[in-house]
């Protein structure tokens, strides 16, 4: 009972009767229906060995309503649930979603939200289950779990889940699931996605499948614990608050809806919806995707060297995230990384668990929009996250911090295998070269002088990325991101009302940011901010890609443009504010230099580790564009010149990549093309093509020379050797493609 409302206890002691095992559906114990589920999809391929939808085809109409009414259910939780909250992240952006799961953990049915939770959840309803939770210290009616261990079941450690069972009669029917983006979590530093941290140990504060509160209250001591394990306990408590109540708001319909229905009905819909998912993702497969063995890689860089305060990151690292896809004819689709580099000395690692999350969200904006969202995607599809590798250490000893690091540019390669797919089954429209991944961008935190309180720098407006092209139009203009289909990015009054000390000097669209092509990716943007009458403020910056790029363009398409990371300390700002003139944007090299007086410290790096900021400095970020499609030459002339007033494209990047010249009067952003000049350049592009251009054999024979003369760089040293230690399989498949001999080997010198 709640030891805070006496009250109250009186009441949940007829509202809540104790429940004792088996809880499970039909007298079974939840691991008797665990061991059932994965038994009937191991040997019949379906769920729960469905070969036919009965409800679905006799009872279309109850079937169809039952699943709007709980889809309606959990939109409605999450709509209402996050005007509890208080963080911006959750309430403004919209960082927080809701599942429903069967008594064995799998999804039935999700909110609209950050979606990639829909199978993270489920795993952290099945370790309870495999874990004994059941005759432990027992699942009871009003009990509230919590979970953000990533090794168990979450994408990285700032998304906490909070987990409802429900019970009707005496039966555990479902669980209810909400989970919301942190602003702060703990750890070694301020922020919500840290780039420092090399271990679990500084991570934050974790919780692993605790039962947190009974009789529908948290315990006392685990709000204590919690808000004094975080740095805005406030966020927490509110966000907290705002996922048990969407979990009971969720309780409460579905509680209605078996009443009306019964309890059998419910439960034959349950399990057809599942495999109605299923049944629909291989359908998709089948229909849209050309069958055969697509390939591609990603890379993860970690440029920690000059950067990295803990000893074993102070060097560059990069991530091998290679993506090999098989389409058979019969819709069954199934994606392997073997060859994955191991984990490391970084935030970047990531679980198998978030993988399954990330495919997953890929794969309902793919192929499955218009389908029923829940876990039935994800038993249409065999996926191979090798054990022991960066995605999928099995360890929960490294920082899982910022999983996406690894997560983004994976499902780049994902994406690309899927449009080559769609572009050879003749669906063009469907064709996406990738997106801009939302890692540059400032955190930390600080402490304001007029009162001492402190604030958090957690932008969220990342959530608007340029968006890759597709074969036949321009990608959207920084309007999306792939891990929350639902862009927004947030009104600045939003954010500053949170990050009180470090207000906007201005957003600009970020020219030359989208990649090149006949379609254009979709363009980033850039803002500039100031930090102001505050003390003890320190911020860090993450950026996704950096000194690589993880994708490329598609069809002669070029990949957008890498990031880089501005900073000016001790400025002459205070002198310009009172005369109203201050800096607005770093366009081109060397605008900030010219801009203000100050010392400029600009990295082609990007990142950078958490660093002091005094009043009047200043910090810069910039969002990313997406990838192109095509040749440039084939880019129309007149859509150029539209890029070109609309600051997409400067002239000097237009003459020398698409070959239009011209001049762009600034005043009135208007463009004329010089038709002769232009006529002149393109020809000269192609003639330097054509010189500079090589056959394949010649480029694979200078490769495999560079290969067996070690001329690598260290990054990549770092990341082949780590294959080599642990993947013996990629290993042969790579000698024999470069034709080495059986005993080649690459190590870190």
């Amino acid at each position: 009972m709640s030891s805070e409302h006496p009250e109250r206890a009186a009441e949940t002691d007829t509202d809540y009767d104790r429940v004792d095992p088996p809880i499970g559906w039909d007298g079974k114990t939840l691991q008797e229906m665990l061991d059932e589920s994965e038994r009937h999809l191991e040997e019949t391929d379906r769920y729960y060995g469905l070969d036919r939808l009965e409800m679905k085809a006799e009872n279309p109409f109850d079937y169809e309503r039952m699943f709007a009414r709980l889809r309606g259910a959990l939109v409605n939780a999450r709509e209402t649930a996050l005007h509890i909250s208080a963080s911006a992240i959750v309430r403004e952006i919209g960082e927080l979603a809701f599942q429903l799961y069967t008594p064995e953990g799998d999804c039935i049915a999700t909110s609209t939200g950050i979606i990639v939770h829909v199978h993270t959840g489920s795993l952290a309803v099945k370790y309870m289950i495999e874990n004994g939770y059941e005759h432990g210290r027992t699942i009871q009616p009003g009990d509230v779990f919590c979970n953000n261990d990533n090794d168990i079941g979450n994408v990285h450690t700032t998304d906490v889940h909070t987990i409802v069972p429900i019970f009707h009669d005496g039966e555990l029917i479902a669980w209810a699931d909400g989970v919301t983006h942190e602003v702060d979590i703990g750890g070694a530093t301020r922020g919500h996605d840290q780039v420092s941290s090399t271990s679990r140990y500084e991570d934050g504060l974790y919780a692993t499948c605790e039962k947190i509160g009974e009789d529908d209250e948290v315990y006392q001591d685990w709000k204590d614990r919690a808000q004094r394990g975080t740095r805005t306990p406030m966020f927490w408590d509110l966000d907290e608050k705002c996922r048990l109540a969407g979990c009971h708001m969720i309780r409460d319909a579905l509680t209605e809806m078996v009443e009306e229905v019964g309890t059998d009905t419910y439960k034959q819909f349950a399990r057809e919806a599942i495999e109605e998912g299923r049944q629909t993702l291989e359908s998709r497969v089948q229909e849209r995707l050309f069958p055969g063995t697509y390939r591609d890689a990603s890379f993860m860089p970690a440029p920690f060297e000059e950067e990295g305060w803990n000893p074993v990151s102070k060097k560059n690292m990069l991530n091998h995230l290679p993506v090999e896809m098989e389409v058979d004819a019969e819709g069954g689709l199934e994606l392997d990384m073997t060859g994955a580099s191991p984990p490391g000395p970084h935030p970047y690692n990531c679980a198998e668990g978030s993988m399954q999350g990330g495919l997953w969200v890929s794969l309902t904006q793919c192929l499955l929009h218009d389908g029923k969202v829940n876990d039935g995607s994800y038993f249409a599809v065999d996926a191979n996250f090798p054990d022991g590798s960066v995605v999928n250490p099995q360890d929960p000893d490294y920082s899982y911090h910022t999983s996406w690091g690894s997560i983004m540019p994976t499902y780049q390669a994902v994406w690309k295998n899927i449009s080559r797919g769609f572009f050879a089954r003749g669906f063009r429209e469907e064709v996406n070269t990738g997106y801009s991944e939302s890692g540059d961008t400032i955190q930390g935190g600080g402490f304001r002088e007029a009162t001492g309180e402190y604030f958090a720098i957690a932008p969220f407006d990342l959530s608007c990325q340029g968006m890759g092209a597709s074969a036949v139009r321009d990608g959207l203009d920084y309007a999306y991101t792939m891990w929350n289909p639902e862009t927004d990015m947030g009104d600045i009054e939003e954010w500053e009302l949170l990050e009180q000390g470090a207000p906007f000097l201005s957003r600009h669209i970020k020219p030359n940011t989208a990649g090149h092509g006949k379609y254009r990716g979709g363009s980033g943007w850039e803002t500039l901010r100031v930090i102001d009458e505050s003390f003890d403020v320190s911020a860090y910056k993450h950026v996704r890609p950096g000194v690589t790029n993880s994708t490329s363009g598609m069809h002669g398409g070029y990949p957008q443009a890498a990031n880089y990371s501005v900073r000016v300390h001790d400025t002459d700002l205070d002198e310009r504010f009172e005369e109203a003139d201050y800096p607005v944007s770093d366009r081109l090299p060397g605008d900030l230099d010219e801009q203000v007086d100050g010392d400029v410290v600009r990295t082609e790096r990007g990142v950078y580790f958490p660093t002091t900021f005094e009043n009047y400095d200043l910090m810069y970020y910039h969002m990313g564009g997406g990838p192109g499609y095509g040749d440039p030459l084939d880019r129309p002339i007149e859509a150029l010149v539209e890029d070109l007033e609309d600051e997409v494209y400067t002239p000097d990047v237009v003459e020398r990549v698409y070959g239009v010249v011209g001049e762009l009067d600034e005043a009135d952003r208007e463009f004329t093309v010089d038709e002769e000049a232009t006529e002149q350049r393109r020809e000269a592009i192609r003639e330097e093509r054509e010189r500079e251009s090589r056959s394949v054999e010649s480029f694979v024979a200078e490769e495999r020379e560079r290969l067996q003369d070690g001329d690598l760089s260290y990054p990549v040293r770092w990341m082949y050797s780590g294959v080599f230690d642990r993947d013996s399989e990629w290993v042969e498949a790579f000698r024999e493609f470069w034709d080495l001999p059986e005993d080649f080997e690459i190590e870190v010198e």
